[in-house]
């Protein structure tokens, strides 16, 4: 999935300019950054809700404006910041509808369908919620059971958007282990999250944006240091090595070394 001197706006409201960026396949990738600088619009470009006003977006090599509806959404699952759905939906139902790109018109339910359904549901954690209606659920069961539906979609692509909000922080820990096992199985998963931390210790692709371009990318381990995370969140801070993993993990509120050279 690539982006080439992409131009992204609402209306008159531009938010990028001129940003390319590969995305690695069969990696985990988190995009990074402070509010407004342009994650979320910068994934809304790669599943196509919103056209670059220049340049140009490709999946596979392939203009992401040429695939026919339908197709692009058997390569790439998305799962938006804010979801609704009806006042009566199953949970199971809902879920069931991450088979109907797989689907025709007319077509019934297969022992695949069932297959995909069963096992999203037991990945997400939500299979005792099964034939409980989405709309009595908290939020944070919502939340999982919009991602059991995007990962019955089956998809090589999957995008989240913010995935962990809601989440308690045994149940971020379990998605995002779970994305890094899709990712070990051949996926590639993109996702925006906030928790700098948790990007550094999952991800193996990191993209840190600012005022809407790529402001640095790379392997964590290679590009995370206090200067990114000054420039990139305006947090003075501390990079130490993460006890269970050797990831970089920042501690805000320390400034630091004013004799470190600086990125500018």
């Amino acid at each position: 999935m690539t982006a080439r001197d992409i131009t992204l706006a609402y209306g008159d409201r531009t938010i990028s300019t001129h940003l390319t960026l590969d995305i690695p396949d069969g990696a985990f990738t988190a995009i990074v950054g402070a509010n407004a600088s342009g994650k979320s619009t910068l994934l809304r470009a790669f599943v196509r809700l919103l056209k670059p006003s220049a340049g140009a977006v490709f999946l596979d090599g392939r203009a992401m404006e040429t695939y026919q509806p339908k197709a692009l959404a058997r390569q790439i699952g998305f799962l938006p910041q804010e979801l609704t759905a009806p006042e009566s939906l199953l949970v199971r139902q809902l879920v069931a509808r991450g088979r109907f790109p797989h689907r025709s018109a007319f077509s019934v339910t297969t022992a695949a369908d069932a297959r995909a359904v069963r096992e999203a549901m037991a990945a997400a954690g939500v299979t005792e919620l099964a034939d409980r209606p989405v709309a009595r659920l908290s939020g944070g069961q919502r939340q999982r059971v919009w991602i059991a539906m995007a990962l019955a979609q089956e998809t090589p692509y999957l995008l989240l958007d913010e995935p962990t909000t809601y989440l308690d922080l045994a149940h971020q820990y379990q998605l995002l282990s779970l994305l890094a096992t899709l990712r070990d199985s051949g996926r590639t998963v993109i996702a925006v999250l906030h928790d700098i931390n948790q990007a550094c210790r999952f991800a193996d692709h990191l993209v840190a944006m600012r005022d809407g371009r790529v402001h640095a990318e790379g392997p964590p381990a290679d590009i995370v240091d206090t200067v990114l995370i000054e420039e990139v969140l305006g947090l003075p801070n501390l990079i130490v090595p993460d006890p269970v993993t050797g990831t970089p993990l920042v501690i805000p509120g320390l400034s630091r070394d004013p004799a470190a050279p600086s990125r500018a």
